[in-house]
């Protein structure tokens, strides 16, 4: 039996999302994205249709679909699992989300090959308990726009290191989420 989920909120509200049965595969709960969504609205000032978004562990979609639902200029997906993959694409080209552009492929070879890219907003939804993290904050200062933020889902609180505060924190049962954002000096 296939499940779904759904998008919450913007043009493609109520769009379902095919979860596929993968290692790992944890789709963010409907309540999470609406409070990410309503904290980025806060803080972007409403304003998503000049902002560019990569979600760099993709997984279902839900938040890369969520941001181009909003109207995000650009979303770039990573997904390393190619049946996940085909079933983003499938729904990319269902919606005609033309602003999502999905990389098949390691989250680290990927940022390696986005090095000149520019985001406003980092998806990390990785899976649990491999220490993506650790391997990666080093190179988010260079993907980042001045004032960039990070949101993060991980199964436990994460104390961000030097160069970032953290805006924003929650939980849902055992999944840790927070908002933070590259200080400006770091830029």
């Amino acid at each position: 039996m296939k499940k779904y989920i759904r998008i919450v909120g913007g043009q493609y509200r109520r769009t379902p999302i095919e979860v596929i049965d993968a290692p790992g595969l944890r789709p963010t709960p409907d309540r999470v994205r609406e409070t990410l969504f309503n904290w980025l609205n806060y803080f972007w000032g409403g304003r998503f249709d000049d902002k560019r978004v990569l979600d760099l562990f993709a997984g279902s979609g839900a938040l890369g679909f969520e941001a181009a639902s909003r109207g995000v200029a650009h979303v770039q997906m990573v997904e390393q699992n190619p049946k996940a993959a085909a079933t983003l694409r499938a729904l990319r080209d269902k919606l005609g989300a033309n602003a999502v552009r999905i990389h098949i492929g390691d989250a680290c070879v990927a940022i390696k090959r986005l090095e000149a890219a520019r985001f406003d907003l980092i998806f990390l939804d990785p899976p649990f308990g491999a220490n993506w993290l650790d391997r990666l904050w080093k190179d988010l200062p260079d993907l980042l726009e001045p004032n960039g933020l990070v949101y993060i889902e991980a199964e436990k609180a994460i104390s961000p290191p030097q160069g970032f505060t953290l805006l924003r924190q929650d939980r849902a049962g055992v999944v840790h989420y927070q908002l933070i954002q590259i200080d400006a000096l770091q830029k």
